[in-house]
């Protein structure tokens, strides 16, 4: 018996609950507005590498080498952190950069694609020093 999925799903839960509090933290800074949705996306594309990832290596993170692995994560540091940040830095008003917009949850309308950007360009850097390990 093939116990590959089972191991990819397993060891796919950490990502998966990192995932999801995430979101559910976006969703409480966010105070459930019309972007929370739209910056759930580059979740769910870390969510879509990590298992493509874990597929291709037969249930093991460098089953396949050390392309994927590292791209996957050179796509979640500047995805998921910079989307932290962001967040982070509205809940608390850090260093009052949006006491004086007009609207300051606009942040969050461009956000994705912003992250989502460079998250490819995190994953392009990470294939490539994969290839070459």
């Amino acid at each position: 018996m093939n116990s590959a999925p089972k191991y990819a799903v397993w060891r796919l839960l950490p990502v998966l609950f990192l995932t999801l509090a995430a979101g559910f933290w976006f969703n409480d800074v966010q105070s459930g507005g019309p972007f929370v949705l739209r910056n759930l996306a580059p979740l769910a594309l870390l969510l879509l590498l990590s298992w493509i990832n874990l597929y291709r290596g037969g249930g093991h993170w460098a089953g396949a080498g050390m392309r994927w692995p590292l791209g996957v994560l050179g796509y979640a540091i500047p995805a998921l952190g910079l989307s932290l940040y962001l967040h982070y830095a509205y809940s608390i008003n850090l260093n009052d950069m949006f006491t004086d917009t007009e609207y300051p949850d606009r942040v969050f309308r461009y956000l994705p694609a912003y992250t989502t950007v460079a998250g490819g360009i995190g994953f392009a850097i990470g294939w490539i020093v994969g290839r070459n390990v």
